[in-house]
């Protein structure tokens, strides 16, 4: 039996959590290791799931026994107790030669078709593994695209993901990248008004972009964010510099940032993300989960909810 309760699709477990926030690690920062050995060592490391990017080393997407291995999986997971998100940000799944491609804005209409594929097989992944969310991005807008045009492909190619996360009861949580299409907040919001604000769109929110791009301080960027974050990843970052650093190598502040998520009642993951630190994955991850468990809010104490009272069942 899990040692976590499961993940419903806005995030929240059917038990109770003992601790306001679950912490995971991206296996895009732990490329050089077997999947089964990351498994392993997140769960020994004590860490609550894990960030699972869909890449050839470790669940290959385009593999004929994808939905075997899936499975395999699933149970192995639940044998760890670890949760997990699907993430789909593999640099060369795809194309050998072009990094992240081709994307959602892709002028071919079936290079546009292979990336929404993958999502709808992230979809299938992510509901046999009873994943919180399925992670995305919109990809760079090609040269000679203008905006409009860019926006209505963005749009045409989720619009069957959504139906499929729909059906699975899996949320799709699009990620702001800097340098993209849809690279802010702001960005996602214009999303969700052109897809007519579907249920199962919802956000993932990176604390290191918010600290490199966004108006707002990533703490309050939280608050801000919290109706629609369904996965959260988190790094440290410097202000206007695209680069996923070590915790404490950078200029987030970061017992603020947590407690503001703590406080919107997130149950999801939150998971480190250091790809550029995979040749010492073991390494970072070791030293990850202690930072932020000192960094984020205590557990409230036995018998009370989140919001401090007594709960109804003492």
């Amino acid at each position: 039996m899990s040692r976590h309760p499961k993940q419903g699709p806005n995030g929240a477990g059917d038990g109770p959590a003992t601790h306001p926030l679950r912490f995971g690690y991206g296996t895009n920062g732990l490329a050089d290791l077997r999947l089964d050995d990351a498994l392993a060592l997140l769960a020994d490391l004590g860490y609550d799931g894990v960030g699972l990017t869909l890449d050839h080393m470790h669940l290959d997407p385009l593999a004929d026994d994808l939905a075997a291995r899936t499975r395999r999986l699933a149970r192995r997971l639940d044998t760890l107790g670890l949760g997990v998100t699907v993430e789909t940000g593999a640099r060369y799944v795809l194309d050998p030669r072009r990094k992240h491609g081709p994307s959602l804005l892709d002028p071919d209409p079936q290079d546009r078709a292979r990336r929404t594929g993958l999502l709808l097989r992230a979809v299938d992944v992510a509901a046999e593994l009873g994943a919180h969310a399925v992670h995305c991005f919109s990809g760079v807008t090609p040269g000679g695209t203008d905006e409009d045009t860019a926006w209505k492909r963005l749009a045409e190619a989720l619009a069957p993901v959504l139906d499929a996360a729909a059906s699975a009861s899996v949320p799709l949580a699009v990620e702001p990248e800097p340098g993209h299409l849809l690279a802010t907040v702001a960005d996602f919001h214009t999303l969700r008004g052109a897809l007519g604000d579907p249920e199962h769109l919802g956000l993932t929110l990176d604390i290191g972009h918010c600290q490199c791009l966004e108006p707002l301080p990533p703490a309050d960027c939280v608050r801000a964010a919290a109706p629609w974050l369904r996965h959260v990843q988190i790094e440290d970052m410097r202000r206007g510099v695209h680069e996923h650093l070590p915790f404490g190598d950078g200029e987030i502040d970061f017992p603020p940032v947590l407690e503001a998520l703590a406080a919107t009642g997130y149950q999801g993951l939150t998971v480190v993300e250091l790809p550029r630190h995979s040749h010492a994955g073991p390494h970072y991850a070791e030293r990850s989960l202690p930072f932020l468990r000192r960094a984020a809010p205590a557990p409230p104490p036995p018998g009370t909810n989140r919001s401090g009272e007594p709960s109804a069942t003492h």
